[in-house]
């Protein structure tokens, strides 16, 4: 029922960017078909993998893609799909008979999701790498973390996830439109490195009005400012505040104790090192939960810093419902909210080749010719039924 209904994805597995997008067209109605590597079929510990819940929503297709029948098997599905999505490196997928060139001229409305971390030009194009790497190449990564330490690795939220997957999805979307007016699919040239550079838009401005420093850590947004950051507290956690406004400012002052001999005005940044020092000395005289309670009501930006445990236990997160429970895991919620067609989970993450046949049959493919495809080993289908392995412990 979610916006997307009556869409047809073909997802080649991959790692990080590529799975999220498709966990997202998934989540919003479109029906998703992840064309697995036939050689992890009933292999030990695939089911237990890290990334599991990112295949969530969608069913899989085991196929050997080496082989020229499996080969002619997937350009197949993409004759009959509406979305294609790929996260080889350039010129990985054209040598496996399953490029742009092909595949649209089969079918000539396929919009065709490239998703890569330098891009399907450049001289990085075929160089290996990781979130880390892309997003060091943008800026991004050197203005992370304190002056006296080496920038940390920021998870790999803004490279594979937010400058990588949602950009994928939103040129996915944006060339879906373009299909309705036209007719003519296109190739979508979404690359990590180019997501997390446009994520730091507004940093690149800040930069030219001399309204940022390459200094790390004495700036507005990166933890100079002493009203915006993270402050210790005196069970050895942890809180955020971000009182950007002078009101908001005034408040977290009020609640904390400190508003009377400030040292300077809020935006002298001359004061904010001692002014950090006030504000740390004061969040370390009671606990999260104590400083919680305090600020309850205050309109001082503040939220207590919670592990991922906490989170899925935080009321306002239970009342928002931004957490689930499905297949006895509990999870991220599908976003955003839609008010006539909700997202949805629409089903666990699958094994490789748990649903070969049953997925050939319904894209169009007859029994004689699954059976063929089976025989030959260019499809496999699994043999386990599916299986939902234990959450581990905190």
């Amino acid at each position: 029922m979610g916006p997307l209904s009556g869409l047809r994805v073909v997802e080649i597995a991959g790692i990080g960017p590529g799975p999220f997008c498709a966990l997202m067209l998934s989540d919003l109605g479109a029906e998703v078909l992840r064309v697995d590597r036939a050689s992890e079929v009933d292999l030990p510990g695939v089911a237990d993998s890290p990334d599991r819940l990112l295949k969530r929503g969608r069913r899989s297709l085991a196929v050997d893609l080496k082989r020229a029948d499996g080969q002619a098997a997937v350009r197949r599905l993409a004759a009959r799909a509406d979305v294609f999505v790929e996260s080889f490196r350039p010129g990985v997928a054209e040598r496996l008979g399953i490029g742009p060139e092909r595949c649209l001229a089969e079918n000539p409305a396929l919009v065709y999701g490239r998703m890569t971390g330098w891009g399907q030009t450049g001289s990085d194009a075929q160089r290996a790498g990781h979130d880390i790497n892309y997003v060091a190449t943008t800026g991004v990564l050197g203005a992370l973390g304190g002056p006296e330490q080496p920038p940390p690795p920021p998870l790999n939220l803004i490279g594979d996830f937010g400058g990588g997957g949602m950009l994928l999805a939103v040129g996915v979307l944006a060339a879906l439109h373009e299909v309705r007016r036209s007719g003519h699919g296109q190739v979508i040239d979404a690359a990590m490195a180019d997501g997390a550079a446009l994520l730091a838009t507004m940093f690149y401005g800040m930069r030219d009005m001399g309204q940022w420093s390459d200094a790390r850590a004495t700036n507005l947004l990166d933890g100079g400012a002493p009203f915006y950051g993270t402050y210790e507290t005196a069970d050895g956690k942890y809180v955020s505040v971000g009182a950007i406004e002078p009101q908001f400012y005034a408040s977290l002052l009020q609640v904390l104790g400190i508003d009377d001999d400030v040292p300077g005005e809020q935006m002298d940044v001359v004061s904010w090192p001692a002014m950090k020092q006030r504000i740390a000395a004061a969040f370390a005289t009671r606990t999260r939960a104590q400083w919680s309670e305090a600020m309850d009501g205050a309109e001082a930006c503040f939220a207590p810093v919670l592990s991922f445990d906490e989170a899925r236990e935080y009321a306002p997160n239970l009342q928002r419902e931004r957490f689930v429970e499905h297949d006895g895991y509990v999870q991220p919620a599908p976003a955003p909210r839609f008010s006539r067609t909700p997202a949805a989970i629409a089903a666990p993450p699958p094994l490789p080749g748990q649903h070969s046949r049953a997925a050939l049959s319904e894209w169009g493919f007859a029994d004689a010719q699954i059976d063929a495809l089976l025989a030959s080993g260019a499809v496999r289908a699994a043999s386990a039924e599916e299986h939902r392995p234990a959450r581990a412990g905190p």
